[in-house]
């Protein structure tokens, strides 16, 4: 049986115990410390909704002067690698069917001169629908050049004011300050999660959990010892890659520090209470690795990292608001770019306290009973 009373000596030599047993194992180390810091790394870079290095081809049946200047236009794009000239339109079809080029344009042989008679040029532009994203970030660039070259043709005295935009937060858009502290938020959810779900299930694994039972140890210090090893490694973590973004990567920080501090705690709890859940129905180490990426992943999706939660249907929005890394990415993205106003922090940090608090409770009643 398990003692009702509280012993800090025993909770003591319980967390020492936990932080033993993920530093000496190798798998444990490998699965917490090492992905993190290199996702954190590779996806700053690799992970972006930016189009870069691609080839277009381009279908000129026009020899004028708009159709020559619009082609080297987009010769001089950035975004482009290489403009591939073809004579035929089968040509065409056939470099897009093999995913050699995201996207095809078609110059008709009377563009300049349309253009010259006073009327609109007009040109066809295939896009990769297999890469729907990507195909239509190439069509607002596209797009953009040819505005460029119409503002050419159009007399000053007849061009319409421009307009001119400014992008808040983020003057240069600059991905990587948007990515960078959305990652901050993943990838301590997933060592948070990891940590706390193979807590349990190791103790079964390797036979240890039947000592558990029959030891002085209470279920508080229980859950309390398995709680604390993954708040400190999570927190640590998330701390590493908020640095990482601001003295690595030289994202501005225009937050507060300690309110930042405030909703990673809140939200690595919220984190903990859920692995614990995983790991006290799981019999084994890999049940509870593919249970917390059963978890963890729909959390992602759903979060609004990727995409906003407002475009999710109605029950996935209600869902969102569950979810600990919803919330803690508005405190984190808001700390860095934005200064956001410690109101409407407060405003997102107590979602957090009522997930930690409804997750902490839920996996204490379900510890307790499969401890019992």
């Amino acid at each position: 049986m398990l003692t009702s009373t509280f012993s800090f000596t025993r909770l003591r030599a319980q967390f020492i115990k936990e932080v033993l047993s993920i530093l000496r194992d190798p798998r444990s180390r490998m699965v917490v410390f090492v992905p993190p810091i290199l996702q954190l790394l590779v996806f700053a870079f690799a992970a972006t909704l930016e189009v870069r290095n691609v080839d277009i081809a381009v279908y000129n049946q026009d020899a004028g002067r708009w159709s020559h200047e619009l082609v080297q236009r987009l010769e001089s794009a950035q975004f482009i690698t290489h403009v591939r000239r073809i004579d035929n339109r089968r040509q065409l079809h056939e470099l897009i069917d093999r995913g050699e080029v995201i996207a095809a344009l078609t110059i008709p042989v009377d563009f300049s001169r349309t253009i010259a008679a006073g009327e609109s040029g007009r040109a066809q532009l295939l896009v990769d629908g297999r890469r729907s994203n990507s195909g239509q970030i190439t069509v607002s660039y596209l797009s953009t050049i040819a505005a460029d070259v119409g503002a050419e043709v159009v007399p000053d005295t007849q061009a319409p004011s421009p307009v001119l935009v400014r992008h808040w937060f983020n003057p240069n858009l600059v991905y990587r300050w948007y990515i960078v502290p959305g990652l901050t938020g993943i990838l301590a959810l997933f060592s948070s999660l990891l940590i706390t779900s193979l807590s349990i299930a190791r103790e079964r694994e390797l036979g240890t959990f039947d000592q558990l039972l029959v030891s002085p140890t209470s279920t508080p210090e229980i859950i309390v010892s398995k709680s604390l090893p993954a708040l400190a490694i999570g927190t640590l973590l998330g701390l590493f890659m908020i640095s990482a973004g601001v003295f690595l990567f030289g994202i501005p920080f225009t937050g507060s520090v300690a309110l930042l501090l405030v909703g990673l705690v809140l939200f690595i709890l919220s984190v903990v209470g859920i692995g614990l859940m995983i790991s006290a129905v799981s019999m084994t180490q890999q049940q509870a690795i593919l249970g917390a990426f059963a978890i963890g992943v729909p959390a992602v999706l759903m979060s609004g990292f990727a995409t906003p939660v407002e475009n999710m249907p109605t029950i996935f929005q209600w869902l969102a608001q569950a979810i600990p890394l919803t919330h803690f990415l508005i405190i984190v993205e808001g700390s860095f770019l934005k200064a956001m106003p410690p109101g409407e922090i407060l405003a997102s940090l107590w979602p957090l306290a009522a997930i930690a608090l409804a997750t902490l409770t839920m996996a204490t009643v379900i510890v307790r009973g499969r401890l019992q």
